[in-house]
């Protein structure tokens, strides 16, 4: 049988609620998973679904595959897109030529690919060595950003404590961030994430993480953004839209960069805190699963 991914992945998701369980959770697994069941072995696809291997042969079957292999191959196939970029980006010119709605996702795509390419390529290796040798240096770093940027901040204290667990957001509530530096000292750093208009709340926090002497570290659209603010580190990312609000693509590809040293900084030690604190979500029943099928006692 010759079918693409995508088309699979639609017959899951129309066909996902009239399956038993067991199917279910292995169908809810490839929806979710794409790349990973494309790579894995059936024993480890089964196991981090917590179904037996002949459930996944079932789903194949049902599928009208002749086995697990099979099911798996159009996945495994369609993982050359970890080579994206050695690709042809005929798919871009293409959609300029369609309709006019096609016309504008090609230019927002385009926006978005030079916002993000941008922004890494002025991530120069000597700075990001010098960022990621002050945060695994620091006994606590606190990450501050508001309105918009308040989302990315969010989300890098959020995983990247797990590497580091001196990772602080701030503010923690509805006061200021310079509340939670109080007690800071040079021993500690600051992340600070803005962008044109400039957040007054964040400024302030850089100039008192200043007077503590402090390291930056600054995520900004521009180098210079406000009289005596000098981070030790500045990450200029591009924030160009098509829109009336700035893109954050670019600064959050830096971040991705970032949490990405900082796990491997954190070795082993890191990957055990994942481990723990998915256990832990999942012991609380934090995440979402279907409805187990009944276990069947054999004598």
């Amino acid at each position: 049988m010759s079918i693409a991914p995508n088309q699979l992945t639609d017959i899951l998701r129309r066909q996902i609620d009239q399956l038993p369980p067991g199917l279910q959770m292995a169908a809810k697994y490839i929806l979710d998973h794409p790349a990973d069941f494309g790579l894995d072995p059936i024993r480890e696809t089964a196991a981090k679904i917590g179904v037996s291997s002949n459930v996944l042969v079932r789903l194949a079957h049902r599928m009208g595959f002749d086995g697990f292999d099979a099911l798996r191959a159009p996945f495994r196939d369609a993982l050359v897109t970890d080579s994206e970029d050695n690709l042809s980006q005929s798919w871009l010119a293409d959609m300029q030529y369609d309709d006019t709605f096609s016309a504008a996702q090609s230019k927002f795509a385009q926006n978005a690919q030079n916002v993000v390419m941008r922004s890494l390529r002025l991530m120069n290796p000597d700075r990001v060595r010098q960022a990621v040798k002050i945060m695994t240096s620091a006994d606590r770093c606190f990450v501050t950003a508001t309105r918009a940027s308040y989302a990315l901040s969010y989300y890098f204290s959020y995983a990247g404590r797990m590497a580091h667990p001196g990772l602080q957001l701030v503010p923690r509530h509805m006061g200021s961030a310079s509340d939670d530096l109080l007690d800071a000292n040079p021993k500690d750093c600051l992340i600070a994430i803005t962008v044109h208009p400039y957040s007054a709340d964040t400024i302030q926090s850089m100039r008192l993480a200043r007077r503590m002497n402090m390291p930056i570290i600054l995520i900004a659209d521009s180098e210079v953004i406000a009289p005596g603010i000098e981070p030790d580190v500045v990450f200029p990312v591009s924030t160009r839209s098509l829109h009336h609000f700035s893109s954050y693509a670019g600064a959050m590809v830096v971040l991705e960069c970032l949490l990405g040293h900082l796990f491997q900084a954190g070795g082993d030690a890191a990957r055990d805190r994942v481990d723990s604190y998915q256990k832990s979500r999942e012991d609380t029943g934090a995440y979402w699963r279907p409805s187990q099928p009944p276990k069947i006692r054999r004598t």
